[in-house]
């Protein structure tokens, strides 16, 4: 059970460490140069939202290589819900890797308010004008598309599946440019539980864990469709040959 918990622990820890730090100390420098507030709540500059972008994709990458072989790389509990529905790993480990994610973004997060000056900037949050209602279809769309990758890329075993992290990580930075400036771009449950534990919960912060668990849900319905599509044209082969 420790060895269970420990590593998914780590690699969450690792991955986050890297991700929301980069995050932190961005704005950590327009609270410098622009006022805390700014900082906090925007408005958020193009080049930041690319900056926050690039830092999630390469953190990924180097992350789910690094980890791959011992947890299977497995950083969110909306993949981890996928993998159960697709019958990839049992209910058990469900549960104990979504504790484990959840416990290491904590620990991520306390880490880094230890070692930045100044108070927790990262937080989701949905972006000016943007409603509680497109903020969960943002993060639904967003996540069912990075899920796929994985569940196409990782989860479909085939030669390339050693050079999965490069096309998921590319979905991830693809995925943040697109929704980062209305929703900050979770489309993890447990990227967002960590901070929200040390700065306090937000009255949206529900969707960030209904967005991300339905989008895991659409994913894994189109990923069905699709092999159903697939084993129709292969048994369709096999009929015209015989």
């Amino acid at each position: 059970m420790e060895l269970v918990l420990t590593r998914p622990q780590l690699s969450q820890f690792v991955f986050l460490l890297l991700a929301l730090g980069a995050i932190q100390s961005v704005d950590l420098g327009v609270a410098k140069t622009q006022g805390v507030e700014i900082a906090e709540n925007g408005p958020r500059s193009t080049e930041r939202n690319i900056y926050v972008s690039v830092a999630a994709g390469v953190s990924l990458l180097g992350s789910a290589w690094m980890f791959y072989r011992t947890t299977g790389g497995l950083f969110n509990p909306s993949v981890t819900l996928a993998l159960r529905l697709i019958g990839q790993i049992t209910t058990m480990q469900l549960v104990l890797y979504i504790i484990a994610q959840l416990v290491g973004s904590i620990a991520a997060s306390a880490v880094i308010l230890g070692l930045f000056p100044g108070p927790l900037f990262i937080r989701s949050k949905l972006g000016e004008g943007t409603s509680l209602a497109q903020g969960v279809f943002l993060e639904m769309f967003a996540t069912s598309i990075l899920i796929l990758a994985i569940l196409m890329l990782a989860a479909e075993k085939s030669r390339a599946t050693p050079m999965a992290p490069i096309g998921i990580s590319m979905t991830l930075f693809a995925c943040h440019l697109f929704s980062i400036s209305a929703t900050g771009t979770s489309l993890n449950p447990a990227r967002t539980f960590g901070p929200a534990v040390i700065t306090g919960f937000r009255s949206d912060h529900w969707v960030y864990w209904v967005g991300p668990f339905a989008g895991s849900c659409l994913s894994v319905a189109f990923y069905a469709w699709l092999k159903q599509c697939v084993f129709i044209v292969l048994f369709s082969l096999i009929l015209t040959k015989t």
